[in-house]
């Protein structure tokens, strides 16, 4: 019996190891297949080659486009069931200088898939702007584990190809949702530097060094079509000491370049930290920080706030519910851009809309593009122009203060990638 004990304890180790090295080939996989995914797995696009409305556009010369407002690449994701919230966060989210891209993950069906693509191809102002495309072929992403990161990466991949006049990315869920309005977010944005990134970051761990860094796992997401239990090795492994890691929320607000830097540079370190965290339960809230303190390049463009209001109890058990006036009060004071929701009723939602964005239920938030006349029976928005014309309002003054404070000398370097 010893020896047979001994046995399965020097087997323990080579099971360990078989795990990390299948789990990096898997990566590896991944990572080749980003340059070519666009290809195989191209998302729906309603523009079948047709340019974009010229009023929208109405001059491409270099000097209008050096002189333009920026615009935002928005990978806005969803499992079974979440269409209606996709659209509800498209529409609150909308500019006609954005990019867009809508994923439903493989735990929603295909018709459900398909018929998010036919509602987005029947919104003229979509179908005009050219901006909008949905995932034909869905990512499978678990909340924990390296789908989340794989499927981040691989719409971040979609948009660059897809685009080339976008700034920032933002990889929105259901859960979150908009407090100002694009033409306030583009207004503000316009006079910031465009490598500035916006990343909630910490090096102490604590806690998390135990439970989310030093387990093995593998992610059947990166393999598997049907959601199954996640497996965990029975051994642990140390902390890396090639790099220091970093960590924070998923939410952030990420420059062009680095994105770039991310899937296309030809620095190694991306996809050395792509392989690591590839076995760990939370990778994606690890995995720009890093890449981002842990670079000469891109550590002092990072901001210590990813303009993300969370609500004091959205760990509470209860899944939905209303915001007293002080609560709400206290978020839009708060100058954040966008809010994390997944805990309001729709109530809240509908006063967001009301009182912060002037959206009407079913229509894109109005904005300077919009020429409609309020007197008839059409929406704003129905009537459009120059989409380069702003109309913020006082959205971008809350905004305005809260970048004004995190950009404070005595603030800003001084919460900027700290090894605590």
């Amino acid at each position: 019996m010893q020896n047979g004990a001994h046995g399965v304890a020097k087997e323990q180790p080579r099971l360990t190891l078989y795990i990390i090295l299948t789990t990096a080939f898997l990566s590896l996989c991944f990572l080749l297949s980003l340059s070519s995914s666009f290809h195989s797995s191209p998302p729906y696009s309603g523009s079948n080659g047709i340019r974009p409305d010229p009023r929208l556009f109405p001059s491409s010369s270099k000097i209008a486009a050096d002189t333009s407002p920026p615009s935002v690449a928005y990978l806005i994701s969803g499992s079974s069931g979440d269409s209606r919230r996709i659209l509800r966060l498209l529409f609150a989210a909308y500019h006609p200088r954005n990019r867009y891209l809508l994923h439903l993950d493989s735990l929603a069906t295909q018709s459900e898939r398909d018929r998010l693509a036919l509602t987005v191809g029947d919104v003229p102002i979509f179908r005009a702007a050219r901006n909008v495309d949905v995932v034909g072929r869905p990512d499978f992403a678990y909340r924990r584990g390296s789908s989340p990161m794989a499927s981040t990466l691989h719409g971040a991949s979609i948009l660059l190809r897809l685009s080339g006049a976008w700034d920032w990315f933002v990889d929105l869920s259901v859960d979150e949702y908009p407090l100002v309005t694009q033409d306030e977010l583009l207004h503000i944005l316009s006079y910031l530097p465009k490598d500035l990134n916006f990343v909630n970051h910490t090096s102490y761990i604590g806690w998390k060094e135990s439970r989310r860094l030093k387990p093995v796992i593998v992610d059947p997401g990166l393999y598997l079509v049907e959601k199954t239990d996640m497996f965990f090795a029975s051994q642990k492994r140390e902390l890396p000491k090639a790099f220091k890691l970093f960590s924070g929320p998923s939410f952030s607000i990420l420059s062009r370049s680095f994105i770039e830097h991310c899937v296309l540079g030809t620095d190694n370190f991306p996809r050395t930290l792509l392989m690591y965290l590839s076995n760990t339960p939370a990778s994606l809230s690890n995995y720009f920080p890093t890449i981002l303190c842990n670079s000469n390049l891109f550590k002092k463009t990072i901001i210590n706030n990813n303009l993300l209001y969370q609500a004091s109890n959205d760990t509470s058990k209860e899944r939905r519910h209303q915001l007293d006036p002080k609560e709400f009060t206290e978020m839009v004071q708060s100058g954040a851009a966008f809010a994390r929701v997944s805990t309001f009723d729709d109530a809240v939602l509908d006063r967001i809309d009301h009182e912060l964005l002037g959206r009407a239920h079913g229509e894109v938030v109005p904005g300077g593009w919009c020429l409609g006349d309020s007197g008839d029976n059409r929406s704003l928005c129905s009537v459009w122009g120059d989409s380069g014309i702003l109309r913020p309002g006082s959205g971008s003054e809350r905004l305005e203060r809260r970048i004004v404070e995190l950009l404070s000398n005595d603030w800003f370097r001084l919460h900027q990638c700290i090894a605590e």
